[in-house]
């Protein structure tokens, strides 16, 4: 594959000058677990509290996970993905994600850390607050979304550190690991590769060989 990275080390680089900025840049990946497992429970109780039944809360938990699927797609495709023109956004793209294509194994910078994160869920909260009135839908709803993010997030650390012995899973990877050392304009879906076939950016049958 063509080498379209500045380093493969499992090492951080350095992107700030501030000490405070750097640490926050950087995380563990566990962190996000210990982050949202708690809050993905808490909205569990809360929907059967409301009195959801049990169909209802596996239809609108698995409504959220489908929806997270889509959302993964379009930020990085259309958000991480577009390179603007002026230097200090240009600065900014580099720091959200151009740092991840320049060191794809970096270890504490393959999961989103909590000062983007947080605030993110927060957002996406308020949105489908103002979208679903049924609170007990809601509630089951966003613990999917939630669900769906952290699959996100732990795969996606787990295909730049862990060799899959699942057939499956070396697809998932595989396809992951194209975007990032073979064309980085195709394969924008991380925990799955679905959208891209549906908006026809997979990679084709060939290029997987490779």
């Amino acid at each position: 594959m063509a080498k379209n990275y500045v380093s493969n080390s499992s090492e951080s680089v350095r992107m700030f000058k501030n000490g405070l900025l750097e640490g926050v840049s950087k995380v563990h990946f566990t962190v996000p677990l210990y982050i949202y497992v708690p809050v993905i429970c808490y909205f569990i109780y809360q929907s059967f509290s409301e009195g959801i039944s049990v169909p209802g809360f596996m239809g609108y938990l698995a409504f959220g996970l489908i929806l997270w699927t889509a959302t993964e797609y379009v930020l990085h495709r259309f958000i991480f993905h577009y390179i603007p023109k002026p230097k200090w956004a240009l600065r900014l793209h580099f720091i959200f994600h151009g740092v991840h294509h320049d060191y794809p194994r970096d270890k504490k910078r393959l999961v989103m850390p909590p000062s983007v994160s947080i605030p993110l869920a927060v957002g996406f909260y308020f949105l489908f607050a103002r979208l679903i009135s049924w609170k007990a839908g809601l509630y089951a709803f966003f613990p999917g979304f939630l669900i769906g993010y952290l699959i996100y997030d732990m795969l996606h650390y787990a295909m730049h550190h862990y060799n899959f012995k699942s057939g499956i899973m070396k697809k998932i990877k595989q396809h992951h690991m194209l975007h990032h050392y073979q064309d980085a304009t195709k394969g924008f879906g991380v925990s799955s590769s679905l959208w891209d076939k549906v908006l026809h950016s997979d990679f084709s049958n060939d290029l997987g060989k490779e």
